[in-house]
């Protein structure tokens, strides 16, 4: 397998496991975010420890990446926070779409970073998922003026921005399990003062709840990280559109929701853009 399809299947790993963070998320109950996040990012600590360890990846990249590291981080950390802020603070479906603006921030900040170049059919397949996106969640009445959207949109942006620097640091020979293990170790410590000020007691459920939520995200940042090591933004990041679908599928097995027609054509639109992409990217190889 080369590495193109491998960032494939690792972005779409990603989104199953982060359309399962969501679920755990949503059944931790009413919790600070701050107190969400934390427990995200230190199961991920963990386990990266364990993969690090494992793989005889060194607890210490290199210095002239540093920089970069850290950039990735503080805009990562962003994007947690201000995401799961919207969450509670909008209208779910408002709160997704504008997380879903991050693979159009990864696509523009590749450009910058590194030089990608986008094709026009790239770009329209890329747009194309993004509209067949909206025909699924249909935000209503978003109105950007409102502090809550203007975080989500915020939110979309620096997750864009951190997956760019991950393909960035993964072109400069950074491992995807120690970029996985400085960034939440960074936001775990970013973190903690915030919580312990904060700290809101939990139910048993809520804390199994926010572990198996950090485990589910665990798996999601390694699978992205991984998958903009592996391939260009503008190759992959269309799949990552996928997690609407794993999403549609955990509402109806744990919620009862059932999509209607409008959704069911917006699965059609991001099927269709997906594979469109992966037929002129092969016909280009």
């Amino acid at each position: 397998m080369n590495s193109k399809y491998r960032g494939i299947a690792c972005i779409v790993f990603s989104a199953f496991c982060f359309s399962l963070m969501s679920v755990f998320i949503r059944l931790a109950g009413d919790l600070p975010s701050m107190q969400k996040s934390l427990f995200r990012n230190l199961v991920a600590v963990f386990f990266a420890i364990v993969i690090m360890k494992k793989q005889k990846v060194g607890f210490s990249g290199d210095k002239k990446n540093l920089g970069l590291l850290v950039v990735r981080s503080l805009f990562g950390t962003m994007g947690i926070l201000c995401n799961y802020y919207a969450v509670d603070h909008l209208v779910l479906a408002d709160a997704s779409m504008l997380n879903k603006m991050a693979p159009f921030f990864t696509l523009l900040f590749s450009f910058i970073l590194l030089r990608e170049r986008i094709s026009l059919v790239q770009g329209l397949a890329v747009a194309g998922a993004f509209l067949g996106s909206l025909l699924i969640l249909r935000p209503t009445g978003l109105d950007l003026s409102r502090l809550p959207a203007f975080i989500g949109l915020l939110g979309g942006m620096g997750a864009g921005i951190a997956y760019a620097f991950v393909r960035l640091l993964g072109t400069r020979g950074e491992k995807g399990p120690f970029i996985v293990f400085f960034f939440s170790t960074f936001s775990v410590l970013v973190l903690l003062p915030f919580v312990i000020a904060g700290y809101h007691p939990m139910e048993w459920w809520q804390l199994g709840s926010l572990l198996l939520a950090g485990l589910a995200a665990t798996g999601g940042q390694f699978g992205v990280t991984m998958a903009y090591c592996y391939a260009p933004a503008r190759e992959i990041s269309v799949y990552d559109y996928s997690q609407i679908i794993f999403s549609t599928i955990w509402g109806f097995l744990f919620f009862g929701q059932i999509p209607d027609a409008m959704s069911l054509a917006g699965y059609v639109i991001i099927c269709a853009m997906g594979v469109w992409i992966f037929l002129y990217n092969k016909r280009r190889a």
